[in-house]
């Protein structure tokens, strides 16, 4: 966990990672002091790199809740400016996530009201219609939207972007068969199904050069269906990734509920352990870290006020063995930006415990 890492031009002190959370602080798409101090304490706190909460691209459809931060425009991107240079004087680094709600979002949610959901077949879930089915121009706008969107991003300082692919969001309902039933070369097979989002990582790449790096996040799951899966054996998941990397991603965010469980019968790897395995990329892991519920059910779903602390044994033990290079953690940095350094100094009883109440505050 405590090794350096080196990537490209990227180099982080250590393997862990502040995984991306929404937190809705940022009035008129707007990141402000409290968003710069927020991530600045955990660079003090020695995390390694930051990635920042999903912030909206440039189209008219990509935001889906409110107080959400946007990457575009004068205010938006100087407000990351700020972000950008609080973490480099704390000795850390940090990616912007770059994201696309599709159709999640609903009519009248800010910042224009009558924008539609976008989705590849107007469904927001299987057999449950919401917002437009995109034209082949609404793509070619997005993947034009992701490319500023890292050019801008590499031109006020940060040190990579995450694409954000997974959870359900504009890019996982192109993957996911059960949101994808075009017709055309947008849909149908896996290769056809990855097409946008590989259009999206070619023109990132385009945009910010060879040496700059480039994160994807993906998830087997979503929001719409927490059993939901995109491959359902080793060889559909190296049919998957094997494109990614070939148009351009550096690193691969595999984003599970639980890290410790096995992703396929016959393995105790996770998710990212076969991306890195079936790769050689290398990938970071996310899901639960330090505590013993996963967000869905220890946050959203559970009636307890808190969720029970976890030691990092086996998380030690998995990166020990390289089966994943990179560690996300969140809600338990969320809870506590100390938690890297009492993990380090072996001061795990001095943990704050994960309480949902630490949702409602930015601190």
């Amino acid at each position: 966990m405590f090794e350096p890492f080196e990537i490209h031009n990227l180099k982080l002190r250590n393997r862990v990672a502040m995984a991306p959370m929404t937190r809705n602080f940022s009035p008129n798409g707007v990141p402000g002091e409290n968003v710069v101090d927020y991530y600045r304490r955990r660079a003090e706190a020695g995390v390694g790199m930051i990635i920042t909460e999903g912030t909206t691209v440039n189209h008219p459809g990509a935001n889906g809740y409110p107080n959400v931060p946007a990457f575009h425009g004068e205010e938006a991107l100087a407000g990351w400016k700020k972000v950008v240079d609080a973490v480099h004087e704390a000795g850390g680094t940090i990616f912007p996530q770059l994201w696309h709600v599709g159709a999640v979002r609903k009519e009248g949610t800010e910042p224009d009201p009558s924008a539609p959901g976008y989705s590849p077949s107007g469904l927001f879930a299987p057999g449950k219609p919401n917002g437009k089915a995109m034209t082949k121009e609404d793509i070619q706008d997005v993947i034009k939207a992701f490319g500023d969107a890292a050019q801008d991003a590499k031109a006020i300082g940060f040190d990579g972007v995450e694409i954000h692919g997974a959870h359900g969001y504009l890019l996982d309902q192109f993957l996911w068969e059960g949101t994808n039933q075009r017709d055309d070369e947008y849909g149908g097979s896996l290769e056809n199904r990855l097409r946008f989002v590989v259009e999206i990582v070619e023109e990132v790449r385009h945009r910010v050069g060879p040496d700059f790096p480039v994160m994807l996040r993906f998830s087997q799951w979503k929001q719409q269906d927490y059993e939901a899966k995109l491959v359902n054996s080793p060889e559909e998941l190296e049919r998957f990734l094997k494109p990614l990397v070939e148009a351009g991603v550096d690193i691969f965010h595999a984003s599970t509920r639980r890290f410790w469980e096995p992703e396929f019968e016959g393995s105790d790897l996770n998710l990212a352990g076969w991306t890195q395995k079936l790769t050689g990329v290398p990938t970071m892991s996310v899901g639960s870290v330090g505590l013993t519920e996963d967000f869905i059910s220890g946050t959203f779903a559970s009636k307890k006020d808190a969720v029970e602390k976890a030691g990092i044994d086996e998380l030690v033990e998995r990166m020990n063995n390289h089966e994943f290079e990179l560690i996300a953690v969140g809600r338990a940095l969320l809870q506590d930006p100390e938690w890297l350094v009492k993990v380090k100094e072996g001061r795990l009883d001095e943990v704050d415990s994960f309480a949902k109440k630490s949702l409602t505050k930015l601190y």
